[in-house]
């Protein structure tokens, strides 16, 4: 039985279309706290768990600057526990991350053993995360991906159609860079780590194939939904943000492709599978 934390977001909802019911238990955070070690144990024990993953996390970039014991209990304290349980009863842990564990200084796609210096609480408090696991358990892989999506609400794509829908003309930073990856693919790569069954702490990167920045990724949406409204570039400095964001986030796929010899899809191909999956 497949543990999922954090199941109502967009890759928890990515793994229960894939995963056979009597195959997977999905909690949401209201059902599953995992800053509180006894609320895993026990469940551990119930139901017999012979995986995790582990898709819940604080992702509100901009809180985190504010909440900062918040952000920190459940992207760190929250895989700790989950470590240590894992552990304790020789269980396979998989834990997703995020490219924001890196400054975006680089000008070469990054790899999963390149330094890591996050500029924002949400990259260190999920830097603080990754470590916790690899210092407390030796069964563990962990997955950094970047600018997820899926079909469900409240991400870029979402928010995109929104303003496609309702704005004369929208505006779209140009200068930050990385690569957009639709949750459907990610599930997939996690349900071929787990039937790999090759853990070891190892650290990879996945995403899909591909550069944009986020004004070529609502172009892309623009184009492949049919809306005509006009998108402008513009400078990130006309949006400043609390937190700091890395321009440069790019992430080199080499290792997870070797490891599991998986063929991975260019951006554009996933949003336009996403895309008719939705109703816009």
């Amino acid at each position: 039985m497949i543990l999922v934390t954090g199941a109502n977001g967009q890759l928890g909802t990515s793994l229960r279309k894939i995963t056979p019911a009597e195959s997977g238990l999905f909690l949401p955070s209201a059902e599953l706290d995992i800053t509180q070690a006894s609320q895993i144990e026990r469940i551990v024990n119930d139901k017999k768990i012979t995986h995790i993953v582990n898709c819940a996390a604080y992702t509100n970039v901009e809180k985190a600057e504010s909440e900062v014991e918040k952000a920190f209990a459940v992207n760190e304290l929250g895989p700790k526990n989950l470590a240590i349980i894992s552990e304790k009863y020789n269980l396979p842990l998989i834990h997703v991350s995020t490219d924001y564990v890196f400054d975006g200084k680089s000008n070469l796609p990054y790899c999963a053993e390149d330094k890591t210096n996050p500029i924002n609480i949400y990259g260190k408090s999920k830097l603080a995360g990754e470590q916790a696991i690899l210092d407390n358990t030796g069964n563990a892989a962990i997955i950094r991906t970047s600018w997820l999506y899926s079909t469900l609400k409240d991400n870029f794509v979402e928010k995109v159609i929104t303003l496609l829908k309702t704005k004369p003309e929208i505006s779209i930073v140009y200068d930050q860079v990385g690569t957009p990856t639709f949750s459907d693919d990610l599930a997939a790569v996690i349900m071929a780590m787990i039937a790999k069954n090759s853990f070891d702490n190892a650290i990879f990167h996945y995403s899909n194939e591909g550069v944009a920045s986020w004004y070529d990724f609502a172009c892309a949406i623009a184009k492949t939904t049919g809306f005509k409204t006009p998108i402008k570039p513009v400078s990130s400095a006309l949006f400043p943000t609390i937190a700091a964001r890395p321009p440069f986030t790019v992430l080199a796929k080499e290792k997870i492709k070797k490891h599991l010899n998986i063929k991975i899809n260019h951006w554009t191909e996933s949003l336009k599978i996403c895309l008719s999956q939705k109703q816009y």
